[in-house]
């Protein structure tokens, strides 16, 4: 983690992600602060669009580092997630030594001597220079540091997870031709899941957990703020009222806050500077991915209205 720009405290981790526009509830900065001080991994786990993904990206715009961003996926291995040899490189040296191994082997007198000199250049064809660095070793090998995202790690199998424990843990690797490679500065390590499955006992241990979860009102009024600021504060406190009572309904998905965030911008697009019947009607499908979401919730667009319109007045 960078030394240049350390976080002095709780509060200043809440302005500095503000500054680069993410809206950070008290527990999101808390954890981020004790993460620095104590150099664990966080994993922040939620349902999808509440801003996981987002907090690594602010992350890494405040403290002005590289984001290295690791996307799983089933069937990931290391060859993709940690390094792979350049194989085509070693196919070439391959030929260099064959046009070389005259020289290479002048002057031995036994079959021991020339193969002790065959064995020495063998050793390099496993070198540092044939490593392809994939991003868990990439962001071990940053010289400022980095902030490492493992993205979606509950989509990987569980073989994945155990080869991410010496990293969680020691901020190392292993390559058995190689030896261990320690990193130059640790990176901040977040990993994020939407709960597809349960994770490792083992995973869990090495981080603190982090649970986001829709955000009360004020500060989700606060975001729509933040990202859409042509949105008026009546407008904001409506779609938020409206959007929390969508939620309660029965639906195969919930509106989250990116949902919250585009209908912002459709609104602000539409030049609307309070929440009407119709509007909402035609808009509707940019909270609601599924028919049957629109179908469930469209009987109850008016009263949800009227009451997100009565709140907005007066709340």
């Amino acid at each position: 983690m960078t030394a240049n720009l350390p976080m002095q405290s709780i509060e200043a981790v809440t302005a500095g992600l503000a500054s680069v526009g993410y809206i950070a509830s008290r527990q999101i900065a808390t954890a981020v602060y004790l993460a620095e001080k104590i150099e664990k991994p966080i994993l922040v786990e939620g349902p999808a669009g509440v801003g996981k993904t987002e907090l690594a990206k602010a992350l890494a715009s405040w403290r002005g580092l590289q984001m290295i961003r690791m996307q799983c996926y089933e069937g990931l291995d290391e060859a993709k997630a940690l390094y792979e040899w350049k194989y085509a490189k070693q196919l070439l040296y391959t030929q260099i030594l064959k046009d070389k191994l005259g020289e290479v082997l002048g002057g031995a007198q036994t079959l021991t001597d020339a193969l002790g000199r065959l064995h020495d250049f063998g050793d390099v064809f496993f070198s540092k220079e044939f490593v392809e660095p994939r991003p868990l070793l990439k962001a071990l090998e940053q010289p400022e540091g980095c902030v490492l995202l493992v993205d979606e790690i509950d989509k990987s199998d569980a073989e994945f997870e155990s080869l991410l424990l010496e990293i969680l843990s020691d901020y190392q690797v292993t390559i058995p031709e190689l030896g261990t490679i320690s990193a130059t500065v640790k990176p901040l390590v977040l990993l994020t899941s939407n709960g597809e499955r349960d994770l490792s006992d083992a995973l869990k241990r090495r981080c603190l957990h982090l649970h986001i979860g829709f955000p009360e009102q004020r500060l989700e009024e606060r975001i729509v703020e933040s990202r859409v600021p042509g949105a008026g504060e009546t407008l904001r406190r409506q779609m938020v009222g409206f959007i929390n009572q969508i939620r309660a309904l029965d639906l195969k998905k919930l509106p989250s806050v990116s949902e919250t965030i585009d209908w912002a911008r459709v609104l602000v697009l539409l030049q609307a500077s309070e929440l009407d019947h119709q509007t909402v009607k035609d808009t509707l499908n940019v909270l609601l991915k599924y028919e049957a979401d629109i179908e469930t919730a469209l009987p109850q667009v008016s009263g949800f209205v009227a009451k997100a319109g009565r709140e907005g007045v007066f709340g």
